[in-house]
C-alpha cells in the first residue's frame, strides 16, 4: 500500500499558536509541525502526517479540527509518496 503526506494550515486565536502546537504533538504525534508568519504577526501553525492510502486523511482533519483552540483546519497539499 502507499503512503501519503498531507501538510495542514491550522488556525487559532492569536496568541495561542505555542499551546496548541503542544496540544497537537502530544495528542496526535505529527510527523512534523512549524509555526509560519502569515501577515503583521499573525501566525498559523502547519502540520505535517504522513499515513497508509487506505487511511484517508480525514480523520486526521477531525483530529486536529477537536484539539483545543484550533478554529479552522485547511488541507495545504496532499501526495503520494
Amino acid at each position: 500500500m502507499a503512503k501519503v503526506a498531507v501538510l495542514f494550515k491550522v488556525y487559532t486565536d492569536e496568541g495561542q499558536q505555542e499551546e496548541v502546537s503542544k496540544r497537537i504533538k502530544e495528542q496526535l504525534k505529527p510527523n512534523g509541525i512549524a509555526m509560519e508568519e502569515i501577515a503583521f504577526g499573525i501566525k498559523i501553525i502547519k502540520v505535517q502526517f504522513v499515513y497508509e492510502d487506505e487511511q484517508g486523511s480525514t480523520k486526521l482533519e477531525d483530529g486536529l479540527r477537536k484539539v483545543a483552540g484550533v478554529n479552522e483546519v485547511e488541507v495545504i497539499e496532499e501526495t503520494l509518496l
